[in-house]
């Protein structure tokens, strides 16, 4: 149920504000890595708005998620090194001979 909620209330307006962006602007635009000579065709991509505003979303949130997951080693490892312990203590105490009184 909230899996719908959250589709309909979060995912399916910012479809449609993306399907809006990308119909928008499908006038081809020249994209170039060189910015002292923006003619230069061997650094120039000529392809629709949309497509690099899509793409550029897109390295945007993959650049984003490696510095998270970068970022979040320490704490990670931190939680690795826990669990050895408890599994290693949990063998330790399940060897242990029941004690009789």
């Amino acid at each position: 149920m909230m899996h719908r909620i959250f589709t309909v209330l979060v995912v399916v307006p910012i479809a449609i504000a993306l399907i809006a962006v990308s119909v928008a602007n499908r006038a081809p635009t020249i994209f170039t890595l060189d910015p002292f000579n923006p003619g230069n065709p061997a650094l120039s991509v000529q392809m629709p708005l949309f497509v690099l505003l899509l793409l550029t979303l897109a390295l945007g949130l993959i650049a984003g998620s490696m510095v998270t997951w970068f970022k979040q080693h320490k704490y990670r490892k931190v939680a690795r090194e826990h669990e050895v312990k408890e599994e290693r203590e949990h063998r330790a105490n399940a060897v242990l001979p029941a004690r009789t009184v």
